[in-house]
């Protein structure tokens, strides 16, 4: 099974917790606008994904199993 990032962008401030944790994964820009640089989430970056998840105060990042 993979793991899909799903971003609520109603929800997200820009924070920028997430691209703190898994810069490979989340880019917020100077507008604080966030943009999900890999959707389907690789082994070794499974951790990762998953703190920069918990880390954001607003819970708008959501990590999904696909097949």
């Amino acid at each position: 099974m993979k793991l899909k990032i799903v971003v609520d962008f109603d929800l997200c401030e820009g924070n920028a917790n997430c691209m703190k944790l898994a810069p490979a994964l989340f880019q917020v820009d100077d507008k604080d606008m966030l943009t999900v640089l890999q959707e389907t989430v690789s082994d070794d970056q499974k951790a990762a994904a998953q703190k920069a998840a918990r880390a954001c105060p607003k819970r708008a990042i959501t990590l999904v199993e696909t097949e």
